[in-house]
């Protein structure tokens, strides 16, 4: 008996479409995967949406906290009547008012220069030693050393651009500078802070064995209880003198940062005559921080209003159109925008201060109902800020959004556990497609084992028909041979 061939192709051994038939097997029995994937599809849009949401919320959340600050509501602000002279800012704690400040002297920096020039500032002075500046404060002749000294060494090879950066790297609290003009270049030495108690004295170890002479190291030196003749003084050390609504004040630098609660005063200019500071009110930024609230809550309750909404126009639904988590979350914003507070007498709505809730659930804002109303800021506060522990209708409006945000963000809170359940869906269901998928592959190898096993069965059979038909037409073949013999 012949031997059978080898099945390289489903199908070959039987003629039959084998191929096409375990294929569509499969896509059938692949059918529920394919439902599996398309849910999934739809879970991730959901978590995705409410990732959204918490982003928008997490924003609320921020601006209700600003709207229901005690800073926001305490904001001011500070105007000069001479800004040339006297300019101010406010920070927390500062009390509205007015205040007279006038300026006697402004604090200054002790400044000295070399005497001697230098062709260059960059050739070498040829002198060699140490320079020992000290902090503290001078009495016409008389020092009073204020803090440690710091030594400067210096090289004959040394320029007056290498001295002084050797200066203004030993942090000694001086900073010095070259100047050039016609005659040369010389070196200028100032305090790096104004004040009285920020003088300077500079002596001299000079290798030429005088320390007091303009030659030298000595050049650089200022000491005049010792009585150097290197340098001259150009500015004295001095504190700023100031009256604050006739009270006198002095200070190290020019800006009075501890003089009044909250108000930081910058003097610029020395004036007999009074500057006027007045800290009035920051409406200003009161308002942004209600716009900046309003805005926030718009874009969060468009989002949650275009993912819950069923568009008859295009039979279509939002990604979470009937998901109770994100309609209860609407809902709630939308009772408490469009509710009332008892927290003022004056004011029990968002419209009665100018925010006004459109057709679409989004607020805008009045702006000139707002300015009016701010005029009785008491009033306008309580309604947003305003806090009862023992009557929540009492709570500000604001007060009741932050409540409610941090509630939703919180581990237990909607968001949170809307987001985890959804996520906790997808897992399971990605686990049905791994299983279901190894499922079809067993079904697929068993489909082309029965189909490979029939091609081969028919093979056999065609194998031997085709070898009985060949001994049939040989007998017959033979047979008739033997009769045209006889």
């Amino acid at each position: 008996m012949a031997s059978t061939s080898t099945i390289s192709s489903l199908g070959v051994g039987s003629g039959i479409d084998a191929e096409t038939i375990v294929t569509k097997l499969v896509a059938l029995e692949s059918q529920p995967i394919t439902q599996l994937k398309t849910e999934a599809s739809k879970v991730q849009s959901k978590i995705s949406a409410y990732g959204k949401i918490q982003s928008a919320v997490s924003d609320l959340q921020s601006a209700a906290r600003k709207i229901t600050s005690l800073d926001t509501w305490g904001a001011t602000t500070a105007s000069s009547s001479d800004s040339t002279a006297v300019t101010a800012s406010t920070s927390s704690g500062a009390q509205t008012g007015s205040y007279s400040v006038v300026v006697n002297s402004l604090a200054k920096a002790q400044s000295v220069v070399s005497n001697s020039y230098m062709s260059s500032s960059s050739a070498a002075l040829g002198a060699s030693g140490t320079l020992t500046i000290e902090l503290g404060s001078w009495s016409d002749s008389t020092f009073t050393a204020g803090s440690s000294s710091v030594s400067v060494s210096v090289a004959a090879t040394d320029t007056l651009e290498t001295i002084r950066d050797k200066i203004n790297k030993s942090s000694a609290g001086v900073k010095a500078t070259i100047i050039t003009d016609s005659s040369g270049s010389r070196l200028v030495m100032q305090s790096s802070d104004t004040g009285a108690s920020n003088g300077f004295r500079i002596t001299a170890a000079d290798a030429d064995g005088t320390n007091t002479d303009d030659s030298g190291l000595s050049t650089f030196a200022y000491a005049p209880d010792q009585s150097t003749s290197g340098t001259t003084l150009t500015q004295s050390s001095s504190d700023a003198s100031a009256t604050i609504n006739g009270v006198a004040v002095t200070s190290t630098s020019n800006t009075l940062s501890e003089v009044i609660t909250g108000l930081t005063i910058t003097l610029s200019k020395a004036s007999s005559t009074a500057t006027t500071i007045t800290v009035g009110q920051d409406n200003a930024s009161i308002t942004t921080a209600i716009q900046d609230f309003a805005t926030k809550y718009t874009a969060l309750s468009d989002l949650l209003r275009t993912n819950t909404k069923y568009d008859e126009g295009t039979k279509t639904g939002g990604t979470l159109q009937g998901d109770s988590g994100a309609v209860s979350i609407l809902n709630q914003m939308r009772a408490i925008i469009g509710g009332s507070s008892s927290a003022s007498s004056t004011y029990t709505t968002l419209s009665a201060v100018g925010l006004e809730v459109q057709s679409g659930g989004g607020l805008t804002v009045n702006t000139s109902k707002l300015t009016s109303a701010l005029n009785n800021l008491t009033e306008v506060k309580k309604l947003f800020a305003n806090s009862d522990s023992t009557d929540s209708t009492k709570d500000g409006i604001g007060t009741r959004i932050r409540a409610l945000t941090d509630s939703l963000l919180d581990l237990e809170g909607t968001l949170t556990t809307r987001t985890k359940g959804l996520n906790t869906t997808l897992d399971y269901n990605e686990k049905r497609q791994e299983q279901m998928q190894n499922r079809v592959d067993l079904y697929e190898k068993r489909l082309r084992a029965q189909y490979t096993a029939l091609d081969t069965a028919m093979a056999k059979l065609t194998s031997n028909s085709n070898y009985v038909t060949q001994m049939i037409n040989s007998l017959n073949n033979t047979s008739s041979s033997s009769s045209s013999s006889s």
